[in-house]
């Protein structure tokens, strides 16, 4: 899988304001609904949420994905998101992220989802390219760390 097929510059908000997890997943979910890749924000949420009660999706350094499957998506959709100010997100390691990546997927379709999620968990295992990704000042400084 291509990140950048997956993400563009809509998809990509360098100042989260979110202070809780739940602002966060909204804030992330309004990224997707702007740039028109999601059309059912209610069915979207309530994915995510469903996912997030299963187990948190923070993960971490810093990190989280939040991510989820339903019926009202036809195609897997991402969008990343930076936060200005950490954010306790129930992470792994106990420390709050800044970097949210979110997913979403159809129900039918799993391949694409697995891939995309490990395709970012080995991207986001380099401390070099976390810091990159944080001091980022565009979206396209964003998806060329991502493209290397």
């Amino acid at each position: 899988m291509n990140l950048k097929t997956v993400l563009t510059k809509n998809t990509i908000n360098l100042h989260l304001k979110g202070s809780t997890k739940e602002e966060i997943i909204n804030e992330l979910l309004d990224v997707l609904v702007s740039a028109n890749k999601i059309q059912d924000r209610v069915a979207a949420y309530q994915a995510v949420m469903d996912r997030e009660q299963k187990m948190s999706t923070g993960m971490k350094h810093g990190i989280a994905i939040p991510h989820g499957k339903s019926a009202a998506i036809h195609d897997l959709v991402a969008c990343i998101g930076i936060s200005d100010n950490p954010v306790d997100f129930d992470s792994l390691d106990h420390e709050p992220c800044r970097i949210f990546i979110m997913t979403l997927s159809p129900l039918e379709k799993t391949g694409p989802h697995l891939q995309f999620l490990a395709e970012i968990s080995l991207l986001f295992k380099s401390s070099e390219k976390r810091a990159e990704i944080l001091s980022s000042s565009s979206a396209d400084d964003i998806l060329r760390i991502l493209a290397e």
